[in-house]
């Protein structure tokens, strides 16, 4: 294995094992469902589908440019923690106070489609605050020749491709973890994953609050 393409699987392996827990495909997966009750099985599938693509696009732009962007518009990553815990914990606070049945499923339109694939199942359930923070974070440290600029690029991509592929997986699979558990341990799960998200929200909050409270004159 020559240098550059270890440096390369090094950069996916960064990419990956940084995103993934805190993309979380996994704990996401009964909440989508519990939010596309109303859908048809093929309606889910589709909408997991934008969801996953929207979440690449947004990944890829935080790790690429996510720096520059905040730079633009003289923001700091402690403040978008800040303001991205408050719309995580609103979320989660929401599905806890949502009625756990699970209706009939009806055709949705198109424009319903496009109105939830981006908020709230792409940002912030899928890619939140956290995601977009790791990513900014990873992405600072910018190539500082071509060569290494041609060793970031496709390491960059094929991580969060991996990324996006478990999300999608686990997203558009997740009526068979509905059948296995039955309607009540859904109800259970969905609960508890409300209240997991409900956590994290007030985790990142806290984070960028206590990084903000620490530039404060003493």
């Amino acid at each position: 294995m020559t240098a550059h393409l270890r440096q390369i699987v090094e950069d996916v392996l960064l990419v990956f094992a940084a995103l993934l827990p805190i993309v979380n495909p996994l704990g996401g997966a009964p909440i989508f469902l519990a939010m596309t009750a109303d859908y048809s099985r093929e309606e889910r599938k589709l909408l997991a589908w934008q969801v996953t693509v929207n979440s690449f696009v947004l990944l890829v732009v935080s790790l690429a440019i996510g720096t520059y962007v905040l730079e633009f518009f003289g923001l700091s990553v402690p403040v978008v923690q800040v303001a991205g815990g408050v719309v995580v914990s609103s979320l989660g606070w929401r599905l806890l106070q949502a009625p756990s049945t699970i209706d009939k499923p009806v055709t949705a339109s198109a424009a319903s489609h496009r109105n939830i694939a981006f908020y709230p199942l792409t940002m912030p359930l899928t890619v939140g605050p956290g995601s977009i923070s790791v990513a900014i974070t990873i992405g600072a440290n910018h190539p500082e020749s071509v060569r290494s600029f041609l060793i970031n690029i496709p390491a960059i991509l094929i991580g969060v491709t991996l990324v996006a592929a478990a999300v999608f997986i686990a997203y558009r699979y997740a009526d068979r973890l509905s059948r296995m558990i039955g309607e009540t341990g859904m109800a259970v799960v969905l609960r508890l994953s409300a209240f997991v998200l409900l956590c994290i929200g007030v985790q990142i909050l806290w984070n960028g609050a206590s990084t903000l409270l620490r530039t404060l004159p003493v």
